[in-house]
């Protein structure tokens, strides 16, 4: 009986237990397995939109978006735009505790365990629009 009590206690005092939170800090609260595109922070800063992250979009109706706020809103004003434009949510995510290197992780309500889940730059340069 006391184990429930300092459970209830902890959970009180420190909210509920967090699955993988080294894994949530890399990639703005998001666990992997639900990952279906994520671009770096240099990716994100880039002046012109990376447009495949539109057809992701439209093919996930179920995926949300989340923006490294850390950024500033004038880096991220574009992907918020494409993200209104399609109906999609999304979150600025500031956590002044820890940095990471990715800017941007669109991702599925549900695991997809996608293997490739970054953009090589080559890639990345040749679909800007």
């Amino acid at each position: 009986m006391s184990k429930n009590i300092d459970d209830y206690l902890d959970r009180g005092m420190k909210g509920n237990p967090e699955t993988k939170p080294s894994e949530r800090r890399e990639y703005l609260t998001q666990l992997r397995e639900r990952i279906i595109i994520a671009l770096t922070n240099g990716q994100v800063l880039n002046k012109k939109v990376y447009y495949p992250l539109e057809d992701l979009m439209k093919r996930y109706p179920q995926c949300h978006l989340y923006l490294d706020g850390e950024l500033g809103y004038q880096n991220l004003s574009k992907y918020v735009r494409l993200a209104k434009a399609n109906k999609v949510p999304f979150t600025m995510v500031d956590d002044k505790q820890f940095s990471t290197k990715i800017g941007l992780v669109l991702s599925n309500a549900t695991a997809i365990d996608k293997e490739n889940i970054f953009v090589e730059q080559e890639e990345f340069l040749r679909h800007l629009r």
